[in-house]
């Protein structure tokens, strides 16, 4: 049925000059006038230009569109071209799954280590090719959020995600936030991006990033000052702060599989931190992984990025750059 949008008033974006991660007021956490309908299932389909495309919130579900998804996974169960019918990723778990919320403190991440996988979420359904996900404030860390997939006429997801704190119980002064993508044993588990060595000044150069194992060398920062992001010495969590030897030099990376390419862009100003696992979804089944970090944030204050997700045939380095330049683009001038 259509929700009354006054339930959502009080969760408002304030200024967005207040903080550089603020808000834009898009998604129906931040905007009154946002108007959505709740689906009687637990997952949409959504299908443009080649791609198909399927979100699902965290219950299970197996049905001929969404076989075999496991409970606790959310984001995109499925995603298809009419060049590879093929799921992408591991069917049982999901790509642009939320999938951890922080605050490099051990004694709070190990009450639940996937906070967001074990509270229920809502899906949002606002147009023919646009769905949220929804979440009230999670019980450990009081995090409510929503995060929006828009499917754009070439098959492009387009992900804005905007949360706001419900209380302070941070520990260390910043919000810490993972999300995975489970790849379906594709022939090569490696990322590939431009990169230079970490605190270098060069322009970088393309690298292909493979991880000795999980945990190790797995997260990759942007250049530039980083935020001061203190942690426990045994964090559990091991992609979170284990860095390689490596900053991007521009915000964006691909993978291939079975003959096509995952492309996972950013924008330069959301300071998003790329990350990866060689056996995140299983054996042989990597984890292609972003994460994102809030300092200095405040309590009801509501902060928020954009990305887009592109799955296209995959020819060659120049082409993916090609075929996704514009997005790029479009992405850097929002």
């Amino acid at each position: 049925m259509t929700h009354s949008l006054l339930l959502v008033v009080s969760y408002m974006a304030v200024n967005p000059a207040a903080h550089p991660l603020a808000a834009e007021g898009v998604t129906s956490l931040t905007n009154p006038r946002v108007k959505y309908t709740v689906p009687e299932e637990h997952y949409v389909v959504l299908k443009r230009g080649p791609v198909t495309a399927v979100v699902v919130d965290n219950a299970a579900v197996d049905t001929p569109d969404v076989p075999g998804h496991r409970r606790r996974y959310n984001g995109l169960a499925v995603i298809k071209h009419e060049r590879q019918p093929r799921n992408l990723f591991v069917p049982s778990y999901a790509g642009l799954n939320f999938e951890h919320i922080h605050d490099g403190n051990s004694a709070e991440i190990v009450k639940e280590k996937f906070e967001p996988r074990e509270f229920p979420m809502q899906l949002r359904v606002i147009d023919p090719h646009t769905v949220e996900l929804y979440q009230a404030p999670t019980h450990i860390h009081k995090l409510e959020s929503c995060g929006r997939y828009s499917i754009l006429p070439d098959g492009t997801i387009e992900y804005t995600f905007e949360c706001i704190p419900r209380a302070g119980n941070y520990t260390n002064g910043y919000i810490g936030l993972f999300w995975a993508s489970y790849i379906n044993q594709p022939e090569d588990k490696a990322i590939h991006f431009k990169a230079r060595k970490a605190g270098s000044d060069t322009p970088g150069e393309w690298v292909r990033a493979v991880t000795p194992r999980h945990g190790v060398s797995s997260t990759h920062p942007p250049g530039g000052t980083l935020p001061d992001l203190p942690h426990d010495n045994d964090f559990p969590l091991t992609l979170v702060f284990n860095r390689s030897d490596y900053e991007y030099a521009e915000p964006w990376y691909y993978g291939v599989s079975h003959g096509m390419a995952y492309v996972m862009m950013f924008r330069d100003r959301d300071r998003i931190w790329m990350a990866q696992s060689p056996s995140g979804g299983g054996k042989g089944n990597p984890a292609w992984d972003f994460q994102w970090f809030i300092p200095d944030f405040k309590v009801g204050q509501a902060y928020g990025f954009t990305m887009r997700a592109g799955y296209v045939p995959f020819e060659s380095r120049e082409q993916i750059e090609r075929a996704t330049r514009e997005h790029r683009r479009a992405l850097n001038r929002k």
